[in-house]
């Protein structure tokens, strides 16, 4: 009987040891993509501090720094609440693996206790004279033959038994090792978040102070929002308009009604709208460099909270003189080129166009077909805030679509 309880403990060992491997590798997997994450929160607060650095040369708007400090407060924000889930889920991790590696270490001395009784019986009995002794008193051949093969079995036992502890043993050293790199790990992250909240905080009196000027004069800021809402707003009745008579049109061609409120598509038309539509969440950004400043929907403006900003589309905030391309192969629809000079083009895909406004030169012109990444123009420069701003929109027939939703990696 004694014999069974160190194949016993063996097997209780590994089947721990595989639990606490399985939900560490669960935990490890949740890790990475926090780190993932905290990583891209890190390069896009690299770039908005590489933007307003370019911005304060040339700039002239006291709304863009605050709405640029409004925008890196809440990124920030976002930096420290998913370093807390790192540093928390790490805190599990260490109690976790403190847990397994006391539960492996009780295991294992009941497993070199169990081999160490083998290895004195052996001992007690391991002289040649014993072995023969043992051999020579068998009652007949066959029971001679079974102790021989009982003596070699027990022999190879010995060895594995000894060789699985040296492994377990190696394995526990490991687990050990992880968690120093984990506990070395969580401080780490807490020291970088006490950083963090360092920064938010000075962001966020630097955006108070800029506030409190902006209060004293208030009606003109505002003025100046809805004098750009509207602007915008003009410039999207004028896309939509456009794209409602070029379906109309396709449907008259197709002699369907037209009064249908979606492209009547040609064979080729619908291979490429088919193409467009498989790459949803792969699309590349219209711009190398950029971060969105605006997201898609309704929202409000950080100046001043009771005016709503309402954006069918994304707004990228990217470098000066930066190079718009196209995030799908396509044909150039329109060019609309206003008395501003904030350029657009629209390039359809099937039943699908997007546009991309606030253009100061134009690459490409009306007809032309162009490919994924091809260059289409370079973004303006205003020259009162200093800011270089795409305004990206994608719509499928004659509906707006979030562009966080189609193009990869936009949060």
């Amino acid at each position: 009987m004694n014999q069974l309880k160190p194949s016993l403990y063996k097997f209780l060992f590994s089947l721990i040891f595989m639990a606490c491997l399985t939900s560490l590798e669960a935990q490890s997997k949740k890790q990475l993509e926090l780190e993932n994450r905290r990583q891209g929160i890190l390069r896009e607060i690299a770039q908005i501090e590489t933007l307003l650095t370019q911005d304060k040369k040339t700039q002239k708007s006291i709304l863009s720094t605050v709405e640029a400090l409004d925008y890196k407060s809440a990124v920030r924000q976002n930096l420290i609440n998913v370093t807390n889930q790192q540093a928390n889920l790490l805190t599990r991790e260490i109690n976790a693996n403190q847990n397994n590696i006391t539960s492996l270490r009780d295991k294992l001395k009941v497993l070199k206790e169990g081999y160490a009784a083998m290895v004195v019986k052996s001992y007690k009995s391991k002289s040649e004279q014993s072995k023969v002794m043992f051999l020579l008193s068998s009652s007949n051949f066959q029971q001679a033959y079974k102790r021989l093969q009982y003596i070699k079995q027990y022999a190879d036992y010995q060895k594995k038994q000894g060789e699985e502890i040296k492994l377990q043993t190696v394995k526990l050293q490991k687990l050990n090792t992880d968690l120093m790199k984990q506990k070395q790990n969580k401080e780490q992250l807490i020291k970088e978040n006490t950083i963090a909240k360092e920064i938010l905080q000075k962001e966020r009196k630097e955006h108070e102070g800029l506030m409190a000027s902006i209060r004293q004069n208030l009606s003109t800021y505002t003025a100046q929002i809805r004098t750009k809402q509207q602007e915008a707003d003009k410039i999207n009745k004028q896309i939509q308009k456009l794209i409602r008579d070029a379906i109309a049109a396709s449907n008259k061609k197709a002699g369907k009604s037209s009064s249908s409120t979606t492209f009547a598509l040609t064979s080729e038309g619908k291979a490429l709208a088919a193409s467009f539509t498989s790459n949803k969440g792969k699309l590349p950004w219209p711009v190398v460099s950029g971060l969105v400043k605006v997201r898609y929907g309704t929202q409000r403006s950080p100046i001043d909270r009771s005016i709503p900003i309402n954006s069918n589309g994304v707004r990228i905030a990217t470098n000066k003189g930066e190079k718009v391309r196209a995030v799908f192969e396509g044909v150039v629809f329109q060019i609309m080129t206003p008395k501003n000079g904030n350029n657009a083009i629209m390039i359809k895909h099937g039943n699908y166009i997007t546009v991309y406004k606030n253009l100061s030169k134009l690459y490409v012109r009306k007809g032309q077909k162009v490919s994924t990444k091809q260059d289409i123009g370079e973004v303006i420069t205003n020259k009162a805030s200093g800011e270089s701003i795409l305004s990206f929109v994608i719509f499928k027939d004659s509906k707006t679509q979030n562009p966080a939703h189609w193009i990869y990696n936009m949060r």
